[in-house]
């Protein structure tokens, strides 16, 4: 008797777990995909450590809207167009990685970087000088990065302030502000005129001189134009963010920026 209401209760528990894991696997795939931020690729707009959930219902479905990319769609299902400015995930048109990153280049669009300036069909997007980013310089999240800084050239020892250029850039147009941080010159602050083809899409960084991203082709280990199926979903809200390397350090939890809007 004792064996039966055992073996009765191990079955309740592993149909529990397997309904919480179905309800779970519905609602990551349908409405919202938990996202960590990896690197500092879009500070300041994301800081390493950030928490955010992925708002799958954006730009519609994909194969990529599942784990490991195995949702049996073709194209794109309830699919709304992207707006330029929009931060979003994107699985990596080769190596199935995904990366967050801003929408600056729509389907038609000729993008092209002149001395750090971003060109959108001509016209130059405006950047208007504010307060400089300062931050630690110490090994970042659960990777351990070290952040590049504009002030490197002094020697910055640990524990320094590092300092990068912060500028509000806006779109030709006037559209979508958002920040931009400049730390020197590098390879990519002057490209080739990039034209976007149709159903497919141009993203950049924010921290543009520490960002793998459009700019650089797929054939030379960059990013390059994004298929719009590979769209993942917007980040619309940071929901929790930590500075430390493990989340139960609670002493480095930013509670600034919990549930503060992406912009």
């Amino acid at each position: 008797m004792a064996k039966a209401e055992k073996k009765e209760g191990l079955l309740e528990t592993l149909k529990t777990v397997f309904w919480a894991l179905l309800i779970a696997g519905i609602f990551r795939t349908l409405f919202f995909q938990p996202f960590w931020i990896p690197s500092g690729s879009m500070k300041d707009t994301l800081l390493i450590g950030d928490f955010l959930f992925v708002n799958k219902m954006a730009y519609g479905y994909s194969r990529h809207s599942c784990p490991f990319s195995m949702c049996p769609i073709s194209g794109r299902i309830f699919g709304q167009e992207p707006e330029r400015g929009d931060v979003i995930v994107f699985r990596h048109p080769v190596n199935g990685t995904d990366f967050i990153k801003r929408l600056v280049g729509l389907p038609g669009d000729t993008i092209q970087m002149r001395d750090g300036v971003l060109y959108i069909n001509g016209a130059a997007a405006e950047q208007a000088p504010i307060a400089d980013f300062v931050e630690l310089k110490a090994l970042q999240g659960p990777q351990q990065l070290m952040p590049a800084c504009q002030n490197d050239a002094n020697a910055v020892g640990l524990g320094g302030e590092c300092v990068k250029e912060r500028f509000v850039e806006t779109f030709p147009g006037g559209d979508r502000p958002h920040h931009i941080l400049n730390i020197g010159r590098s390879s990519t602050d002057t490209t080739p005129a990039f034209v976007v083809p149709e159903r497919e899409y141009f993203f950049m960084g924010d921290n543009r001189d520490n960002s793998r991203d459009s700019r650089v082709p797929r054939s030379v280990g960059g990013v390059g134009f994004v298929p719009f199926e590979n769209l993942i979903g917007r980040a619309d809200r940071v929901m929790f963010s930590s500075a430390g390397s493990r989340i139960l350090y609670f002493w480095t939890w930013r509670l600034d920026r919990f549930f503060e809007e992406i912009v």
